[in-house]
């Protein structure tokens, strides 16, 4: 990228300024250069160093050393845009980021699979230390400061600014290609908010990012922010007091909705349980492949755990690698290895072209291939958003088949079901936090027009007495349909201590999600229908002749027999990107969609034509202690 005149686009510095060690819960992290960082012991005692004031320019400054937990920060809250070991998890492994190594150990499964957020930080003009859950490792791909002028509007208005962000994150994709974005601002949002991010969007070219404000002068604080911000596009949501078991004078729990001093530190086994149901269902598909470690800032360094040009392996430092394949003080193979670690490495040996490393974890999903010549799987690949899945009844969006009635069945259980049109329509015509189409940019709930009502709050039929969310309470409306009545269930999330308006769940968890099927051709986006023709499948599909679908590179993934790029040839299937199908025991990729979505296939529900009737809601004010229920009527 071509970088504005006034823009700074950092690249890794000569000298190894920063160094980072990491041990069973404990860690350093220090830049050597100006001895500021931090020290983690272990899950309760860290120790932070700071340089202070200077005597004179000619002297170095003396330095302080204090407990962690000593240090105040101001109070702040999230505003939402929507064993003993998992306790240990947080930041101290955040803070190490991309330098702490990983093991070698080869693993399929998508919850255990080393998986890697490129992030791209940026600094506004007002104004790094970065973070890891248990096998998700953070590398830090671009660090851009806008040393002038700032490239969006960036305000107090948290909603606006994480608007504005994300929109400008997108149009810079090409240049500056990321799985995730996070804006760190030096002005202060309003209220208590000091983080905005949307719920389940890692991944999304539209929405995988955040703003949080650096509300600190400890970089650590906001760092914690950080993290925070992205759990929340991980799937996490805020945690429920019986959750973290953290003590509050150690810091409490990374995902709690508000933060004070000293920072958070840990991921809970909450946290864990939602960032592994948010991966089983096809979320973070971007995640598998290997970062560009010449694009990754902090400098080459072999015993990093990152394969770097003029490096043949790299298991990380003498004491923690456990490869037999490589040597770990000068990151060369060991006489006789062709390779040290990854799934298309077995024995020290490279796998054969076409054996498949990754299967499809559901309908949108493709697999990958060995292709004889790298350790690695190539990178997760899955069909392009727009395309059909689930029979016709839903789209595929960043490598998930979103349904409304697996929706209703994460929030109410296995009998949940989408309720008809006409709960969607009552409901959230209101424009409240009960009923509405998610937040302007000024913070404020939209009411639904006709054609967006099923993109607003998600309407369910459950005979479950309550949410599954420990938070959730039934907001319950009964409507006329016919001759009968249907109760059509919709869900509230309180946290305690805070008032509605406060909360600025953008994309709570009770919001129908982006990607979702919203009626013939229409797709919901940014809490309205559209038509999706604007993600372009059916254009991309095209060019495959009838012989396979596009992938999310937009190159054609081909059915057994069709050679790629275009499937107009006789061939072994598969797409310039997969690795070559050699070994192919697959069904066709249109055949093995089908199967999934016929096995999906749940039982919708029938309504009755809707006659006419008059509507009245009942007006209601809750109270900050959350209710039982909330219940309301149209006859």
């Amino acid at each position: 990228m071509m970088p504005l005149p006034d823009t700074i686009l950092t690249e890794p510095e000569p000298a190894m300024c920063w160094v980072s060690i990491g041990r069973s819960f404990s860690s350093i992290a220090n830049d050597l250069c100006f001895l500021r960082g931090l020290v983690t012991v272990n899950t309760s005692v860290s120790y932070l160093i700071e340089p202070l004031p200077a005597v004179t320019m000619d002297t170095q400054p003396p330095h302080a050393v204090f407990r962690a937990e000593n240090l105040r920060l101001p109070n702040g809250t999230c505003g939402q845009h929507h064993s003993n070991q998992g306790q240990g998890e947080g930041l101290g492994d955040l803070i190490q980021g991309m330098m702490s190594p990983w093991g070698g150990r080869e693993r399929r499964d998508v919850g255990q699979s080393m998986k890697y957020v490129e992030l791209l930080l940026v600094a506004d003009h007002a104004e790094v230390r970065v973070v890891s859950v248990s096998g998700i490792r953070v590398a830090v791909i671009g660090l851009e400061v806008w040393s002038d002028q700032d490239r969006i509007s960036v305000s107090g208005n948290p909603y606006s600014t994480l608007g504005a962000f994300l929109a400008w994150r997108r149009k810079q994709l090409h240049t500056l290609p990321n799985d995730n974005a996070q804006l760190i601002t030096g002005v202060a949002f309003q209220g208590t908010t000091i983080g905005l991010a949307p719920l389940r969007a890692m991944c999304s070219e539209y929405q995988s990012g955040g703003v949080n404000s650096d509300h600190s002068d400890s970089a650590v604080g906001v760092a914690a922010t950080m993290a925070h911000e992205m759990g929340h596009n991980f799937g996490m949501s805020h945690d429920s007091p019986e959750c973290c078991q953290a003590k509050a004078d150690d810091g409490g729990c990374i995902m709690a909705a508000a933060t004070g001093h000293p920072f958070p530190r840990v991921f809970n086994g909450c946290n864990q349980r939602e960032l592994s149901r948010y991966l089983s269902s096809g979320g973070g598909k971007c995640l598998f492949n290997l970062p560009n470690t010449r694009a990754m800032h902090g400098g080459q360094r072999c015993g990093n755990g990152y394969l770097e040009d003029g490096e043949e392996c790299d298991c990380g430092d003498e004491e923690e690698c456990s490869s037999p394949c490589c040597n770990a003080n000068n990151c060369t193979l060991k006489a006789g290895a062709e390779c040290s670690h990854g799934v298309c490495c077995h024995n020290c040996k490279l796998k054969s072209p076409g054996v498949l490393c990754r299967t499809p974890s559901g309908s949108c999903d493709l697999p990958e291939y060995c292709d004889g010549k790298a350790e690695s799987c190539p990178s997760n690949l899955y069909l392009v958003d727009g395309t059909s899945c689930a029979g016709g009844r839903a789209y595929c969006y960043t490598g998930m088949c979103l349904t409304l009635e697996q929706q209703c069945q994460s929030l109410w259980g296995r009998d949940g079901r989408a309720a008809p049109d006409l709960c969607f329509k009552k409901v959230n015509e209101a424009g409240d936090s009960f009923g509405n189409c998610g937040k302007d940019m000024l913070g404020k709930y939209r009411g639904c027009r006709d054609r967006d009502a099923r993109c607003g709050k998600i309407q369910c039929v459950s005979s479950a007495s309550k949410p599954l969310e420990t938070n959730a309470v039934p907001i319950d409306t009964t409507v006329r349909v016919g001759n009968g009545k249907i109760l059509c269930r919709g869900t509230h999330v309180y946290r305690q201590g805070q008032g509605d308006e406060e909360q600025g769940d953008t994309l709570d968890p009770g919001l129908v999600m982006t990607g979702t099927k919203c009626g013939e051709d229409s797709i919901c986006f940014g809490g309205e229908c559209r038509n999706a023709s604007f993600l372009r499948a059916d254009e991309c599909n095209a060019k495959c002749h009838g012989h396979g679908l596009c992938n999310n590179n937009h190159h054609c993934h081909c059915d057994s027999g069709w050679a790629p790029p275009l499937c107009d040839q006789e061939g072994t299937g598969g797409s310039v990107d997969s690795g070559p199908v050699i070994n192919h025991s697959m069904l066709s990729i249109n055949q093995q969609v089908t199967q999934i979505m016929i096995q999906s296939v749940s039982q919708s529900i029938k309504s009755n034509t809707v006659q006419s009737f008059q509507a009245l809601r009942q007006q209601s004010s809750p109270n900050r202690d959350a209710p039982s229920s909330i219940h309301f009527s149209w006859d």
